[in-house]
């Protein structure tokens, strides 16, 4: 086939369901299918899920033993529909939670595989929040198990993104303006499903989110290939913060082009890969996943520019198993380091360590000649005091301390 939709090639689907999901197996990580809903059929997408996850004797069953697969694949992961208010369809809500319920009702769950169900969100820009108050009100609980949210952060439009590597403070600043829209996004998604499911039974699942910016330059515009850069860090670092502080409604939070496509954490040329900064931030974070979130408040002050002011630090606190705090911290402003000071409620702090993620040049990025021209490296201005932790963060910089004490009362 022609993919129409991304630079015009032929699509020979080589890589398909099989290549797809023992990718999956062979990295550890958990597969999420999307099914067509806009162009495809009940029938097709019921039969995908048949021919995935069936291990009885069946049409597609059979099919899949047929193309080398013996036992079913274990899939959590379904989403029903993608972008549906637009590309998906151009469907409004009322007509999309219809079409929800009637593919839902046919992904069915075999044997001990249960699916866990996720509705498309609705636009981010211009944000319609009727979109989601329909999902709530129109589709039941046992239905849908989640509704996705889409958002993606452009310096400065959409017929003129910017260009990744080469911009001033007033573009980077527009760059940081707008990737704080999430947390009202999120906020706003949260204040609407907390109305119609209090006991958040549905989660919320930002799978798709980054920065967008110009293709570079001698690239097909339609494989969107963009460079990486501390700017890129800062942004992934800020977004995961919001979605780790609204854990209790957020469950998944995927950049969904993680190879050679807008904010990556891979690039690839033939045999060679190399990590980008965005990679880095999430190798950072990753202390943070399956730990308990710790509520944090903050008192920052403000990066301003031109009259307007976003908050110049950003963070979020989690402790793990082991008993001990990690807490990411970012540092968006672009000329000025800020100094940190940390109390704990419960917890007395004996010991600190962290790594840093920073670069004197904020357009810093690894190329296959250069791999490594961002990366962390151990950070030391952190010290431990009667009152708490303090540290200077850098300006444009991550870090990511752990902190080792003991609880108190």
């Amino acid at each position: 086939m022609v993919n129409t939709h991304w630079g015009g090639v032929v699509e020979d689907n080589s890589f398909g369901t099989h290549e797809f999901l023992d990718l999956c197996e062979q990295i550890g990580a958990e597969p999420y299918i999307c099914g067509n809903l806009g162009s495809g059929s009940v029938e097709e997408m019921s039969k995908w899920v048949e021919y995935i996850t069936f291990d009885g004797e069946s049409p597609m069953a059979n099919l899949r033993r047929q193309n080398g697969r013996e036992r079913p694949w274990q899939l959590k992961y379904w989403g029903v529909g993608n972008e549906n208010w637009g590309c998906g369809g151009n469907m409004t809500a009322e007509f999309y939670v219809d079409q929800y319920k009637r593919y839902a009702t046919y992904c069915r769950d075999y044997g001990s595989n249960r699916l866990y169900k996720i509705g498309g969100g609705s636009s981010a820009v211009p944000t319609d929040y009727h979109w989601v108050e329909e999902m709530m009100k129109g589709v039941p609980s046992w239905l849908m198990n989640g509704i996705s949210l889409h958002y993606y952060t452009v310096p400065k439009n959409w017929s003129d993104k910017g260009s990744a590597t080469e911009f001033d403070e007033a573009e980077y600043f527009s760059t940081m303006e707008k990737c704080g829209l999430m947390e009202e996004l999120v906020s706003q998604y949260c204040k609407r499903m907390d109305q119609y499911d209090p006991q958040k039974k549905i989660g919320l699942i930002v799978d798709e989110w980054g920065n967008w910016y110009n293709v570079e330059p001698k690239t097909n515009p339609g494989f969107l290939f963009q460079q990486n850069t501390m700017r890129d860090a800062l942004t992934a670092a800020t977004n995961l913060n919001i979605f780790n502080n609204h854990a209790d409604r957020v469950k998944m939070a995927n950049i969904a082009q993680i190879v050679n496509v807008l904010q990556a954490i891979i690039f690839t040329d033939g045999p060679k890969m190399i990590v980008t900064p965005t990679y880095h931030v999430y190798d950072l974070f990753k202390v943070h996943q399956n730990a308990k979130l710790l509520p944090s408040t903050m008192g920052t002050d403000n990066y301003e520019r031109e009259g307007k002011r976003i908050p110049a630090v950003n963070c979020s606190a989690s402790i793990d198993d082991a008993g001990k705090v990690h807490l990411s911290l970012v540092n968006i402003h672009f000329n000025a380091a800020q100094a940190v000071a940390c109390s704990f409620a419960g917890f007395t702090p004996r010991k600190a360590t962290g790594q840093i993620l920073f670069s004197e040049e904020v357009y810093a990025h690894n190329t296959f000649e250069n791999p490594n021209a961002v990366g962390p490296r151990p950070f030391s201005d952190v010290t431990v005091r009667q009152d708490g932790l303090h540290c200077v963060l850098p300006a444009r910089s991550v870090v990511v301390l752990e902190v080792e004490g003991a609880k108190g009362d």
